[in-house]
C-alpha cells in the first residue's frame, strides 16, 4: 500500500493515459478501488476560537443588515455548501429587500488557501503594492498559456487568486466588507451604521473582552475586527472545508467509486474528452493537501448571456468580470474583459445556477455548453434580428478575441465531432456528484477480519 502523495498523482496520471491495466470497457480499475490511498493533510478539526465565535453570531444575524431581514447565512447556506439555499438567479436584498445584484452568489467553501489576486506566476514575496495595470500591460506581451489535464500548468503571466467572480477582495476579511456595504446586498448606509449595530449589548462585551474597551468608540476599528472575526470563523469552522465528500473517502482508500464514476473520473481528468482538470484541479498537491478543484485563475469562456439577469434589460449592459464595471481597478486592460474566476466544483451540486450570470441551471446542461460550443454553436447561441448566429452575445464584438478557443475541448471546429459522447457527460456528472461533502465511508474491515477474508 502506498501512502505517499507521489502515488497520488501516479494514479491521476495513469487514470488520464489509460496507461495501466484495464477492462474491455476501458475503465481503469473497474472495481472501483483505489490501489494507491494517500494520507491527506487535512484542516485541524478544534474548538473554534473566542473570536471565531464572536463571528459565528455576526454570520447569522439578520439585525446587522439594512433591512433587518438579511444575514451572510441568508445568500450562503449551510445546509447547501455555502451558496444560496433558492433557485433564485439573483438575490434579494437592499433596506427594502427588493433590489437584486447582478451576479449569482458564489460559494464562501473551500476559501481558506486562497492566495491574493495578482498577475503573473506567483504572488511577489515582499510587502510592496503592486501597481496591477503595469504588471497587467506587461503580462498582454505574454501568449496565453494552454492548458491541458494532462500537464502541469506552464508559468504564464496569469490573474489568478483573489474572490468573488472578479477577484476584487484579496482576503476573506476584506470580502465581508463588500456585501456589508453594498446598497444592493445588506445595505447598510455606512461602516459607522454598522457599527451602531455591532455596540449593542448583545455585542458589546464581547467586542471590549476581546479587543478593548477604547474599541466602541472607534467604528472603523470596530466593523474592521467585525470583519475579522467573520473570517476566522470561515477559517476555523471545518464546515467550510469539511473534505467529506465520497471523492475524499477514494483517495484515502475507504470508498469505492461506482462504475460511471470511474468512468467520470476518468474522462474528466482526459485532455481528449472533458479536460475538466486543466482548470478544476483533481490531484493531491505535493504536500498531501486534498484538491480544491480549481486552479483559482481566470476565463473568458463565452457563456451565452442570460436574458433572465435584471441587468441585461438593458442591451448596451456588458458584465466584463476582471474589467468592470464592479471591479474598477483594470477597466483599462482590455486584455482580461470578460474573465472570470474558475470557481471550486466541491459541492456544486447544492447549487441552483451556474457561472457568473446563471445562464445555466443543470450540469447537463453546462457539460453541453463545454461540449457543443465550438463544435455546434447554433445549440448554444440564440439568432439575432438578422438571423445570424449570436456567438458569443454576452461580451462585446470587439472584445470576443479574448474567449477562449485554444484549451480542449474548446480547440475543436465547427462541424468537428463533439469531444464527449453522451454517456461520457453522464459518467462526469456521476463523478461531479462524489465531490459533496457528507459522504460517510463504510466501516473498515479490522486487521484480523482483512487477514480472515484473506
Amino acid at each position: 500500500m502506498c501512502l505517499t502523495v507521489a502515488c497520488s498523482g501516479l494514479l491521476i496520471g495513469r487514470l488520464v493515459s489509460g496507461a495501466n491495466a484495464q477492462s474491455d470497457t476501458g475503465i481503469a480499475y473497474p472495481n472501483g478501488v483505489n490501489p494507491h490511498p494517500v494520507t491527506l493533510n487535512l484542516p485541524p478539526v478544534q474548538p473554534l476560537s473566542a473570536v471565531a465565535q464572536l463571528g459565528k453570531q455576526l454570520f447569522f444575524d439578520p439585525s446587522l443588515s439594512g433591512s433587518g431581514r438579511e444575514a451572510c447565512a441568508s445568500c450562503h447556506s449551510p445546509q447547501h455548501g455555502y451558496n444560496p439555499p433558492n433557485d433564485l438567479t439573483v438575490q434579494p436584498g437592499g433596506v427594502e429587500m427588493n433590489r437584486l445584484g447582478q451576479r449569482p452568489a458564489p460559494s464562501l467553501a473551500y476559501l481558506y488557501r486562497q492566495q491574493p489576486f495578482s498577475i503573473g506566476p506567483d504572488s511577489s514575496p515582499d510587502d510592496v503594492t503592486v501597481n496591477l495595470n503595469v504588471v497587467a500591460a506587461s503580462a498582454s506581451t505574454h501568449a496565453r498559456a494552454q492548458k491541458s489535464a494532462d500537464a502541469a500548468p506552464p508559468p504564464a503571466m496569469v490573474p489568478q487568486g483573489g474572490l468573488f467572480w472578479d477577484g476584487r477582495a484579496d482576503s476573506l476579511q476584506r470580502q465581508a466588507f463588500f456585501p456589508a456595504l453594498d446598497p444592493a446586498e445588506m445595505a447598510n448606509s455606512s461602516t459607522a451604521t454598522l457599527a451602531s449595530a455591532l455596540i449593542r449589548p448583545a455585542y458589546r462585551r464581547q467586542f471590549t473582552q476581546l479587543f478593548g474597551p477604547t474599541i466602541v468608540n472607534d467604528p472603523d476599528r470596530l466593523v474592521s475586527e467585525a470583519m475579522f472575526a467573520l473570517a476566522r470563523y470561515q477559517i476555523e469552522d471545518p464546515s467550510f472545508h469539511a473534505f467529506t465528500s465520497k471523492y475524499d473517502a477514494w483517495l484515502q482508500g475507504k470508498a469505492t467509486l461506482s462504475p460511471a464514476e470511474m468512468r467520470g473520473l476518468k474522462a474528466f481528468n482526459d485532455p481528449q474528452k472533458g479536460n475538466c482538470a486543466a482548470c478544476h484541479l483533481s490531484q493531491v498537491t505535493a504536500d498531501g493537501l486534498p484538491p480544491l478543484f480549481t486552479d483559482t485563475q481566470y476565463e473568458a469562456l463565452g457563456v451565452p448571456r442570460n436574458p433572465h439577469l435584471p441587468a441585461n434589460k438593458d442591451a448596451e449592459h456588458f458584465d466584463l468580470g476582471l474589467c468592470g464595471p464592479i471591479r474598477k481597478d483594470l477597466t483599462s486592460q482590455k486584455q482580461y474583459c470578460g474573465m472570470f474566476l474558475t470557481p471550486t466544483l466541491r459541492n456544486v451540486d447544492r447549487r441552483a445556477v451556474f457561472f457568473h450570470n446563471g445562464a445555466y441551471t443543470t450540469l447537463k446542461q453546462v457539460m453541453d455548453f463545454y461540449n457543443l460550443r465550438s463544435v455546434q454553436p447554433e445549440k448554444i447561441y440564440p439568432r439575432n434580428a438578422n438571423g445570424k448566429l449570436a456567438l458569443y452575445n454576452d461580451i462585446p464584438e470587439t472584445l470576443r478575441g479574448n474567449v477562449d478557443t485554444k484549451d480542449a475541448p474548446f480547440d475543436r471546429k465547427v462541424g468537428d465531432k463533439p469531444a464527449m459522447s453522451n454517456l461520457d457527460i453522464q459518467d462526469i456528472i456521476a463523478f461531479v456528484h462524489t465531490l459533496d461533502d457528507g459522504f460517510t465511508p463504510p466501516p473498515q474491515p479490522s486487521k484480523t477480519e482483512a487477514i480472515g477474508a484473506n
